[in-house]
């Protein structure tokens, strides 16, 4: 005990522990990303996606699984259109890794040069398509352990080749991906890898194969990052993003109507 200068002791103020914080609203991954989906929200999602798009394809022109691998492979931090204007002629002549590797880095570095990053893409291109020469008899592989260990090839790119290649239900995660599925609610992640086993975890079976693409299509013409075209979405009435966008004035656009029945479950 203190005693003040009048002798009379007084007792200090005893210290109590802070009250814990209320808990958080439940929400669908650790970001603070929207509320999760119901299982039944998921499924018409996807449904609305299907009667929209039925089947889904890349953008990135191909003619066989090597020229897929070659464009996914070019296509990192550019655009599919630009891809395919640089790859147009060249997958006319050059579809095999032997023929690429008879190219030659030169030449494949003039045919790609108004891609972003081509000196580094042709390298790893030449190299890639000397591994596949060498160690898997000039096949594309279906493994996505044999793909990652690539030049120029990582997770991503090799989940697009399995799937769009040889139908594998794999989905991509790119950045389109990853932003529709934490703004929607759809399976929230701090990383591409937690969205995607996310994503792996809630799309129903039946929707699994064309998910990657329709994801990746909504995000790049829809669900934009910037200014999301809410008005002209499917799936508006079921997502959890809450900014939504209102139609331009002037416009005369309408918002599309979300009052499909739900898919049975």
């Amino acid at each position: 005990m203190e005693k003040p200068a009048g002798g009379v002791s007084r007792k200090r103020p005893v210290k109590t522990a802070a009250k814990p914080k209320a808990a958080s609203k439940k929400i669908g991954a650790s970001t603070g990303g929207p509320a999760a989906l119901a299982a039944s929200e998921v499924r018409e999602i996807f449904a609305r996606f299907a009667a929209a798009m039925p089947d889904p394809k890349t953008e990135l022109e191909h003619v066989n699984p090597f020229t897929l691998l070659v464009a996914v492979v070019l296509s990192a931090q550019a655009t599919d259109a630009g891809v395919n204007r640089a790859t147009k002629s060249l997958f006319a002549k050059v579809d095999t890794p032997q023929k690429m590797v008879a190219l030659g880095e030169e030449k494949l570095r003039d045919a790609i040069k108004t891609i972003g990053l081509f000196n580094t893409k042709a390298k790893n291109v030449i190299a890639l398509s000397k591994v596949l020469v060498e160690s898997h008899g000039g096949e594309v592989p279906r493994d996505r352990a044999a793909l990652e260990a690539l030049p120029g090839v990582g997770r991503k790119s090799a989940n697009v080749v399995l799937n769009v290649a040889f139908g594998q239900p794999t989905i991509a995660v790119d950045t389109h991906i990853f932003r529709v599925a934490n703004r929607t609610g759809l399976a929230s992640g701090k990383t591409p890898l937690e969205v995607e086993h996310g994503l792996e975890r809630i799309v129903p079976p039946e929707y699994i194969h064309h998910a990657h693409h329709w994801l990746v299509l909504h995000g790049r013409y829809v669900c934009k990052a910037k200014k999301p075209e809410c008005w002209a979405c499917v799936i508006a009435g079921l997502c959890k993003f809450e900014l939504k966008t209102p139609a331009p004035q002037g416009t005369g656009a309408k918002a599309v109507s979300t009052k499909t029945e739900a898919a049975s479950s």
